[in-house]
């Protein structure tokens, strides 16, 4: 069952994208979409999470942490970027891993994701601090095809208030 956000966000899914239901295995999802296209049994995804997270853990440490709960789970994971943006007001980290996973027909694929940490401040609370996770997940193959998609996505996310629009 998907979980819910911190702190209401407001995005637009890029043209063609679906909803989904997330992954039974991943409690943390509050929001999922998939690619209607997939490339060798996998089907590109986009997902949401998000917490409160203590003041004395950076988003460097929380991108580190995520790696390590990937490996458990997929193994071997390299992170090949890992980049701060932003100031100190609304900080952001990105980073990209890559990895080998077991897809539905349980063949390997090389798969790639991209993960972007947004803090926000809790608009209710500002003495709170949200962390936003942002995932995109596609094989190697798919990854040119579908970034610029992702970017699109990202550059939609605004703090949002919480009620119906």
């Amino acid at each position: 069952m998907p979980t819910s956000l911190p702190i209401p966000i407001k995005f637009r899914l890029p043209e063609g994208w679906l909803p989904a239901r997330p992954v039974d295995g991943d409690p943390g999802v509050a929001f999922a979409a998939v690619h209607p296209q997939p490339d060798a049994g996998f089907a590109a995804n986009i997902t949401i999470e998000g917490g409160f997270s203590p003041e004395t853990r950076t988003l460097a440490e929380l991108a580190a942490e995520s790696a390590e709960r990937l490996c458990e789970i997929a193994g071997p994971v390299t992170v090949t970027d890992r980049r701060e943006f932003g100031g100190a007001d609304t900080p952001g980290l990105t980073q990209r891993l890559t990895f080998s996973a077991a897809v539905s027909d349980n063949a390997y694929r090389d798969l790639v994701q991209t993960q972007v940490y947004l803090s926000l401040v809790d608009v209710k609370d500002p003495r709170k601090r949200a962390v936003i996770r942002l995932a995109l997940t596609v094989t190697a193959g798919q990854y040119d095809g579908v970034a610029g998609d992702f970017q699109e996505f990202l550059r939609s996310v605004r703090p949002g208030t919480g009620e119906a629009a």
